[in-house]
């Protein structure tokens, strides 16, 4: 389970941590809180879905507000969090990060040209899958808006996406009942396992480089 949710008790009126800011957020604003929890989850990626979507599935089995609200209201979340990120990729900017990129120790210019270019091609299937993959569901929507992908296109297949995940979850909550709490810790596993492959891919990169530096310099 993220160490940044550890619900106290299944009852959600009684949990802490991000569930209870999740919970107080739909006890105040209904369907529209669970939308607004989303939206945070995609600009700060630690903050769970998997944990919100799954609570407010529970929270609409209970009455506080329909399945279809829960459902239309946390994909919104996602695509509007999503959107701000594309934009921020945006606004940064190409130059901007080439700039930072040939600043940074141990990467060559080359490696973000091919990077942009794999973006170039897959960059359709990149941002339709990635909103299945945790932490990396907010990421890819930055170089979406680097490379300055359609953005008629880029909410297109963000809302596909969002809607595909958050349905899965948020029914899961809901048909759950009391056990939602169930749901995080299985999926948290999964995200464990992709962040970790990430560590060792970046760690392998980076082991390749320094071994290329230290040859390079002593020739």
């Amino acid at each position: 389970m993220s160490p940044l949710a550890l619900p106290l008790t299944t009852d959600p009126d009684k949990v802490g941590g991000v569930a209870g800011f999740a919970v107080d957020l739909m006890e105040k604003l209904g369907a529209f809180g669970a939308g607004l929890a989303i939206a945070l989850e995609n600009l700060f990626p630690p903050v769970p879905s998997e944990l919100i979507l799954p609570l407010a599935g529970f929270t609409a089995s209970r009455g506080s507000f329909t399945l279809a609200e829960a459902l239309l209201w946390t994909t919104a979340g996602s695509v509007f969090g999503a959107l701000v990120l594309y934009v921020v990729g945006a606004v940064f900017g190409r130059d901007r990060v080439y700039w930072v990129w040939d600043r940074l120790p141990l990467v060559k210019h080359d490696d973000l040209v091919r990077t942009e270019e794999w973006f170039g091609r897959h960059g359709r299937k990149a941002v339709f899958f990635g909103r299945f993959v945790p932490i990396f569901r907010s990421l890819i929507s930055i170089p979406a808006g680097v490379t300055r992908m359609p953005v008629a296109l880029f909410l297109a297949l963000t809302l596909a996406g969002s809607a595909i995940w958050n349905t899965v979850f948020v029914l899961a909550g809901y048909y759950l009942g009391e056990n939602w709490d169930k749901v995080e810790p299985i999926v948290g596993v999964a995200q464990w396992v992709v962040v970790v492959a990430v560590v060792v891919g970046v760690c392998a990169y980076l082991a390749v480089r320094v071994r290329t530096a230290l040859r390079e310099r002593r020739a």
